[in-house]
Formats: C-alpha cells, structure tokens, sequence
C-alpha cells in the first residue's frame, strides 16, 4: 500500500533525523457530480470527495526547515526550504509550491512555525486529471501543520486559506469548491455547497443499482496555463455590464427567466454564453441535488446530460477528448448520464452506470474512445470519503 511506502521512505530517507513521533496524514480528491464553473461565480456545486488523494508521512526537526520528498515528483529529490526566511514561489519546480504557498500564508497570519518538518508525500489521483490534485495537497498540507503545531485552525478557514493559496500564490482563479471538498467530505455523501454564502449540507448518495464511474483522458491540463483565467475574466465582464440594470453580486444571483430578461446588455456573443452556462448549471445543480434526495436517477442523469452540452456549447471547456468520452458513455444502454468533470480542457468525465455492467461500460468506452483519439482511457469506481484528516499508525 502506498501509506506503507511512504512510512518505509520516511525512516530511509530521514533515518537518525527525527527525535519525535511520525505521523500520517491523509487529505482527499474530489469528483464534482455537477455543478462546473459556478464557484467562482457564486453558485451551487454538488461534489464529493473521493478515497483517492494525498498522503504524507511527516515528523518534526530541530531545526526551521522543511525537508520534503515526493513520491509522484522523485526526479526533484528532497527539496529544502527554510520557514524563518522570507517564503517566495520557485520558478524551476511547481509542485512545491503548494507547500510554499500553504506555510507562508498560516505565517502570515502569524502561526509561526516553531521548527521544521520532514515530509514525505505521495500521491494516487492523476496529475492534471481533473480530480483536484492541487487542493489534495493544499488541505493535507494546511492539516499536517495545523496538527503537527495544535494551531487548532477551524476547517473553514483552512479551506479559505487553500483557495488563496491557489489565486494569489499558484496564480489560478479558482473557487473554493475543490478545497471545500477536500476538507469537508463525508464517506457515502455528496456535498450541496453554495459557494457564495458557504452554506452547505451532506447528501446521502442512495444510488442503487448504480455506480459512479470516474474516466480519465490522459490528455494533461494545466489549470493556470489553460483558457481557465479567461474563462473567469469573460464571466467577470458580463457580471458587470448586467449589474448595470439588476442588483446582482454574482452571475448566479439570476434565474434563467430574469437572464432573458437582462441579457441584452451583454455586449458580446460569448461573454452572453459563458452567463448563460453559469445561470442554467446553477439551477440544475439544484435540480440535480433534490432529484437525487427523491431516488429520481434517471432526472439525475438527464441532467448530468444537459451540464456536458452547456459545457460543450456555451462555455467551450470540453475540446474532443472529453466529448468522445461522453458520446461513448451515452451511446450505453448501462449508463444513465454522463459529464465532464473539473475544469475541462482535458481531464475526465463522471458517468452513472449500471453497477452489474459496469465492466462492459469500461469496456465499449475504452474501444471506443481508443478507435477515435488514439488514446488509452483510465476508469475508476468512485467511493465518496471523509475529508483531510490524520490516520491513526
């Protein structure tokens, strides 16, 4: 198991090093049901963390540095940095960045780190998939030191944390959705979050017959090199040409009705389209949440259904290999929805299949999806989790 290599890695790699306790620590990814693009744009979302993720096998030093080693980025050896100095990005590796990024901002709130840490992290969610990798890392991180130190931090201002993170560090202008996720999961839940208010609630997964199933692209997405800040930029500009006649904080402060209403003032075509997504996969996320609580699968589906050709047409995040995924999963009797998930642009798709035909559906997916792009498909039966937490030895 990965936790056991990590512990072995641990005792190889810092031998003689530490004079205390190791400990383990744990912090999921996630699979967004539907819901995709709203969160930055005040909306609802409706994910799920997942029992993939992120560990990290840590124990504290005597010294104020920081030794880490990661088991998905070897080729970078252990990378030090000291916690007393001054935190700034790296410019040659970026995955430690998550870890920069998370100790200077608990500094500058002033939790100071009273000595370093040795870490070893590894990880099983694909990098650049789609599953939030990065905010796996910013929650475990944010826990490791919150407990290793007794900040007793409260999870929501972790969360909090992880986002800025992620906007003012990394450079992504992501919402507080993934970190939300990774920190407040529940095993067998989803999680109806309005990512404006923060208000949220668990939703039992009672899916029967049926299972979730996660596919993989394998084309790589880089969220801060990718169209994903445009995205946010074109919402920002049809935000404020329509609060220039309707008293609205967020694009997903309307309804559908209201948009047609209003959406005249959009200067341009696109902009009016990438509102146009925001507003109607707002409603039917809350749609999608109720028919779920009601047993209504089928209406879940459809709807998953509908998000895909939102995404497809009006906010033209999908590109070919998640919309050769998805046309294969709907062209199978076993599947009733099917979606990309995440950002886009590569990534993966999140479909409701048949749980007694769901190697069949792996199956014509694969072949499918191999005879059209060339690409191998990777498939994952998703088991919603708890949220970051430490693993007892």
């Amino acid at each position: 198991m990965l936790r056991e290599e990590l512990l072995r890695l641990h005792k190889q790699l810092f031998a003689g090093q530490e004079g205390y306790d190791v400990r383990t620590f744990f912090a999921p990814g996630r699979v967004n049901l539907i819901g995709e693009h709203t969160d930055y744009n005040g909306g609802h979302v409706f994910p799920c963390a997942l029992d993939i993720g992120t560990y990290a096998v840590v124990s504290k030093r005597n010294d104020q540095y920081i030794h880490v080693y990661s088991t998905n980025f070897s080729d970078s050896g252990i990378i030090k940095f000291d916690t007393s100095t001054k935190i700034v990005k790296n410019e040659t590796c970026s995955w430690i960045n998550y870890l920069l990024g998370v100790c200077k901002i608990f500094i500058d709130n002033g939790y100071f780190l009273p000595c370093g840490l040795n870490i070893v992290i590894g990880g099983n969610i694909p990098n650049g998939a789609g599953l939030s990798s990065s905010a796996s890392i910013e929650m475990l991180i944010t826990t490791v030191l919150n407990e290793m130190f007794n900040f007793n931090i409260p999870p929501l201002s972790m969360v909090r944390w992880g986002q800025m993170v992620e906007n003012n560090f990394i450079g992504v202008s992501c919402g507080i959705m993934d970190q939300f996720a990774s920190m407040m999961g529940k095993k067998e839940h989803a999680l109806l979050l309005n990512c404006n208010t923060l208000q949220h609630q668990h939703a039992n997964l009672k899916l029967g017959e049926y299972v979730i199933v996660i596919s993989n692209t394998n084309k790589r997405r880089g969220l801060a090199d990718s169209k994903y800040n445009e995205r946010v930029k074109e919402c920002q500009t049809a935000l404020k040409q329509l609060q220039s006649i309707v008293n609205i904080a967020n694009l997903a402060d309307i309804d559908s009705a209201e948009f047609s209403k209003y959406q005249h003032v959009i200067s341009d075509p696109t902009h009016k389209l990438r509102a146009l997504h925001v507003v109607t996969e707002n409603e039917r996320t809350l749609k999608a949440a109720d028919l779920l609580q009601r047993n209504n699968l089928i209406g879940f589906g459809k709807l998953m259904n509908e998000s895909h050709i939102s995404l497809r047409d009006n906010y033209a995040v999908t590109g070919y290999e998640l919309d050769t995924l998805v046309a294969a999963a709907w062209q199978d009797t076993s599947c009733i929805g099917s979606r990309m998930t995440g950002a886009g642009f590569g990534g993966c798709t999140v479909s409701l299949v048949k749980s007694s035909e769901t190697q069949n559906f792996i199956n014509n997916v694969s072949s499918y999806y191999t005879q059209y792009t060339g690409l191998s498909a990777n498939f994952y039966i998703a088991h919603p989790a708890d949220g970051a937490r430490e693993i007892s030895q």
